[in-house]
């Protein structure tokens, strides 16, 4: 890549109290109440997404988890050799504006403004330590990246762990 093809890219790291397996992307002025409740499942299985919001799921029930959230310019390519499972799903973003939001009102916290302001994302989900499902493992990690793109399909970039073929196959 040349220089002016790099990405530009504003990494955030947080640690993110989680209840019932859950964390929240939430657009500024939308918020979580109805808990995605009439959200189909999506083909891949941990995150959901209405516009303004997006659910993503984690392995433990509940407690701290680590999440670096990477918001870019465009696509910042994906952590293939870092993480066990890796989706893609489009994002609409009303104000460009978005935090990650704890479980049942817990704390909010602000990322960067997404450099496009409101519209159409693609968000990459990487996960890794997901089945370690009821109790936090110090090598679990959580990694979303969020790029303006048009929308497109969902994709499984990669699965690996058997906690993400149950979401991926709840019945």
């Amino acid at each position: 890549m040349t220089r002016d093809e790099t990405p530009v890219v504003q990494i955030k790291q947080l640690e993110v109290e989680v209840d019932y397996s859950q964390a929240y992307l939430v657009d500024e002025g939308c918020d979580t109440s109805g808990q995605f409740d009439d959200v189909p499942g999506h083909p891949v299985g941990i995150i959901r997404v209405e516009t303004g919001k997006a659910i993503l799921i984690v392995g433990p029930q509940w407690g701290p988890v680590e999440f670096t959230v990477a918001v870019a310019d465009r696509d910042p390519g994906a952590d293939l050799d870092g993480y066990e499972d890796i989706v893609e799903i489009s994002y609409e973003s009303p104000s460009g504006r978005l935090s990650l939001q704890e479980w049942g009102g817990g704390r909010t916290h602000s990322l960067p403004p997404l450099p496009a302001g409101p519209g159409s994302y693609r968000l990459r989900y990487h996960i890794r330590g997901m089945d370690e499902e009821n109790r936090v493992d110090p090598d679990d990690h959580y990694f979303l990246q969020i790029w303006p793109e048009p929308p497109c399909y969902p994709t499984v970039l990669k699965s690996t762990s058997s906690s993400f073929q149950c979401w991926l196959n709840p019945e």
